[in-house]
């Protein structure tokens, strides 16, 4: 317990110092809610005015009942006034602090390893950014707002206590120490029901986004029962968890804090009663009486923060896990890349620690020299040129790219110097334009150019804004292969050092593939080719072949010395051929 009151300390801390560059604004509003609270306890003390000295007089005087009821409507427009302009002022400044944490939060993903994509599933990714902010901007909205104006009108009120009658003040401060007890046993028990309504909250986000990303594959095997009762659980999870909590808030705040109130003002009564040291006025009993009533409200609404108060926490908890774990890890040499060599010396590399996905990899690739690699899926194929884009740390040995170590490399140099175009490719809900240039500064006729190298730019002219199309979420308008033109026309648009090509003509017809290997003829003119293919047709013309299974390297050499050597990439070439002369021949014969 202690470690969970010294953790939200600090989470609430870290979280209410974002509010460091509103300090300006924050005074305002609570020097506001000081004449709030100021107008508020006036309007008591004037009615009490009235019953003990204005209403025993035998003839009331117009003018100063006029009056009094004048000051008395006065003080609650005012009290309305400036509670609409702290409010103001509070939503405004919690707005700013949200679009600030949001943009460190999705700045903080846009910055993870690779690796924490594998594991991490989106739908809690999004839930940071979107819900867990969401209930941090309630913090500076509900909570800290709440809590300094009740806290400000409690002090106003036992103020103006005080100095009506410092015995039945006295009375009413009884009630604080059993406040102070309820509120830590609230806090104590709604802690751990807070924590696992975020994360159910994380779940229902995680379901959603699984359940409408994987839309199409769900309703071709029927499995939209089973998804609707997976989300109808966890929301129910979140549904119990959330009764949980107001079942606490119903037996532990409101209740018990009314019974505590009702005694103290019996106490008050009896005290009346006994008229203990003096007279008493009904007026000031009046103005006691309304106090008490106020107090109840401010004080429970103190209390019920607490449950606010941890969602707060708990979310801040869940943002600086993220804002805090560390960044990809790039270099500082700022040179950019010019031939494009690769060497890789003894490369090993696992996902996880003893499971090994490369072994001993040796891979020399001169500049602009195309490399293949080639073999069953599952050899680790993917994973190499994962590593030689710099996604991933190297476990153990040297990745070189022009010589130099790929950890000293920069991020601009190995954005700038690498690219990759993969067998799926992201398409973004934008327009062709805005796909292929990406943010970068790229004229239209080098867009076009790119498209025409591709084979897509008939596509695109047929379109009835042309590049300035509209493209559908993850390019739902296009088929798979002309996702793959689309991401090489991004690549070739701005030749890089080092191209990668994962499958990237997999989807493709023989004719477009035979331009997109005559547009690639172009760029090896200044770019080292690193091609992954099944297909192996795609590589006959590699400077070298390198054959992997199982993560090691079992053969390399040109297409012609592989053939001879009669070893792994004879087998998978001889297969493909009979596949080939049989995809032939069956149609054939079915003609005939």
């Amino acid at each position: 317990m202690c470690y969970t009151w010294t953790s939200l300390y600090f989470t609430l801390k870290r979280l209410l110092s974002y509010s460091r560059p509103y300090r300006r604004s924050l005074m305002m509003a609570a020097m506001i809610l000081w004449l709030v609270a100021a107008t508020e306890v006036a309007g008591p003390i004037v009615i009490s005015y009235f019953i003990d000295y204005i209403l025993p007089e035998n003839i009331l005087s117009l003018w100063r009942v006029t009056e009094l009821i004048v000051i008395y409507l006065a003080l609650q427009v005012l009290s309305a006034m400036l509670r609409y302009y702290q409010a103001l002022l509070f939503n405004r400044t919690a707005l700013n602090i949200v679009q600030q944490m949001r943009t460190e939060v999705m700045d903080a993903a846009l910055r993870q390893p690779l690796n924490v994509f594998d594991t991490q599933p989106i739908g809690q990714l999004i839930s940071r950014v979107t819900n867990d902010t969401e209930v941090v901007k309630d913090l500076y909205v509900t909570v800290v707002a709440s809590m300094i104006r009740s806290i400000t009108l409690i002090s106003a009120m036992l103020v103006a206590m005080f100095l009506l009658n410092w015995r039945l003040a006295c009375v009413s401060l009884v009630l604080f120490p059993f406040i102070t007890v309820v509120m830590w046993l609230y806090q104590h028990y709604s802690t751990p029901i807070v924590r696992r309504m975020r994360a159910y909250v994380a779940d229902i986000n995680n379901g959603f986004n699984e359940a409408i990303n994987g839309m199409g594959v769900i309703q071709q095997f029927r499995q939209q029962l089973r998804f609707g009762v997976k989300l109808q659980r966890a929301s129910y999870a979140h549904f119990q968890t959330r009764m949980e909590t107001l079942r606490l808030e119903g037996y532990l705040l409101r209740p018990l804090l009314s019974l505590l109130f009702a005694l103290i003002l019996c106490s008050m009564l009896l005290l009346f009663g006994l008229n203990l040291g003096g007279t008493i006025g009904v007026g000031v009993l009046y103005a006691f009486i309304n106090y008490l009533g106020r107090l109840n409200e401010p004080l429970i609404e103190l209390t019920s923060q607490q449950s606010i108060m941890q969602q707060a926490a708990v979310a801040g908890e869940r943002i600086f896990e993220l804002i805090d774990s560390p960044a990809q890890k790039y270099g500082m040499d700022d040179l950019p890349l010019s031939g494009g060599a690769i060497e890789l010396r003894n490369l090993y590399f696992a996902y996880r620690h003893g499971s090994p996905v490369l072994r001993h990899i040796s891979l020399t690739a001169p500049e602009r020299s195309f490399i293949a690699l080639v073999g069953q899926t599952g050899s680790g194929k993917s994973t190499l040129a994962n590593l030689i884009m710099g996604y991933y740390p190297v476990s153990e040995g040297t990745l070189l790219l022009d010589g130099r170590p790929i950890e000293t490399l920069s991020h601009r140099v190995l954005r700038q110097g690498v690219a990759m175009v993969q067998q799926d490719p992201v398409v973004m809900a934008d327009t062709i334009y805005g796909n292929v240039t990406l943010g970068r500064n790229i004229n239209e006729h080098q867009v076009w150019r790119a498209l025409e190298e591709v084979q897509l730019a008939s596509l695109v002219r047929s379109l009835p804004a042309g590049i300035f199309t509209q493209l559908g979420e993850q390019g739902n308008t296009l088929s798979i292969g002309q996702k793959q033109l689309l991401a090489l026309a991004r690549v070739l648009v701005s030749a890089p050092a080092i191209l990668l090509l994962d499958e990237a003509t997999a989807n493709i017809d023989s004719g477009t593939e035979q331009a997109i290997a005559r547009a690639l003829q172009t760029v090896r003119q200044n770019t080292t080719l690193v091609v992954i293919a099944h297909r192996l047709s795609t590589v006959i013309e590699a400077d070298q072949i390198l054959v992997l299974n199982q993560g090691e390297a079992v053969e390399r050499g040109t297409h012609a010395t592989l053939l001879q050597a009669r070893g792994r990439y004879y087998q998978m070439y001889q297969l493909q051929q009979a596949g080939k002369a049989l995809y032939t021949d069956v149609p054939q014969a079915l003609s005939g």
